[in-house]
């Protein structure tokens, strides 16, 4: 039996969004993107969608949820249509140790690599401390993917292969690398980070991966943003 589209309300930029845009593809599961702006997200129309206003949130016309939090909607993917196993784990300890670095991208990476962004070229006072304070943590997560990385192994933070963790990673650090060459703190990435540097290239040499990253730019540059 044929799946019916998801529809997911995504951002033409938005990282979130397009974590769970990415894991779509991979799984090759039909989808319709409706876009909203950031501007929108606390209008009456998209509260009724998510009363947290904040993108993504999805609509599964195949089972009826109603599903927001990227975290918790890339699990629900995983779980509702990876049953073979393509881009996770069934047993344990690789279960749980997927779960994990999903948590910490969650909690981790995005909120830090999201404040870093907002007072490095949003806010409207330049906070240097603020700036120094939230780049100094996309520094240190990037640390942290390289001993995850080190760790394991196999060029993966889990297992032998590439897994949702490893793709939830993707468009943040996409922002944060971006951000580093702004401020001129990148010279020494490759050098200092050699592994993670090595899995950022694996992970947008995939085929899904390079054509969302590359719709992203797009959308960034139409937008007056680098």
């Amino acid at each position: 039996m044929s799946l019916q589209p998801i529809k997911i309300w995504g951002h033409w930029g938005g990282p979130n969004p397009w974590k769970v845009i990415i894991l779509l593809e991979e799984l090759a599961l039909p989808y319709e993107l409706r876009l909203v702006e950031f501007s929108d997200v606390k209008k009456p129309e998209y509260l009724e969608v998510t009363p947290n206003g904040r993108l993504p949130t999805i609509k599964d016309p195949n089972t009826g949820i109603l599903l927001w939090e990227s975290a918790a909607i890339i699990l629900y993917l995983i779980e509702q249509y990876d049953k073979e196993g393509k881009l996770s784990y069934n047993q344990l300890p690789e279960r749980y140790l997927t779960q994990q670095w999903l948590a910490f991208q969650a909690s981790g990476q995005g909120p830090y690599y999201g404040q870093a962004t907002w007072f490095a070229r949003f806010h409207p006072e330049k906070l240097p401390s603020a700036t120094e304070r939230y780049v100094n943590e996309v520094i240190r997560v990037i640390g942290v993917l390289e001993e995850g990385l080190a760790r394991n192994g196999t060029g993966w933070l889990v297992g032998d292969k590439c897994t949702y963790a490893d793709l939830s990673f993707i468009t943040w650090n996409g922002v944060g690398e971006g951000l580093l060459q702004e401020l001129n703190k990148a010279d020494k990435l490759e050098e200092d980070y050699p592994r993670y540097t090595a899995w950022m290239k694996s992970l947008k040499g995939r085929e899904k991966v390079a054509r969302c990253m590359a719709l992203i730019a797009e959308a960034r540059v139409a937008h007056g943003l680098r």
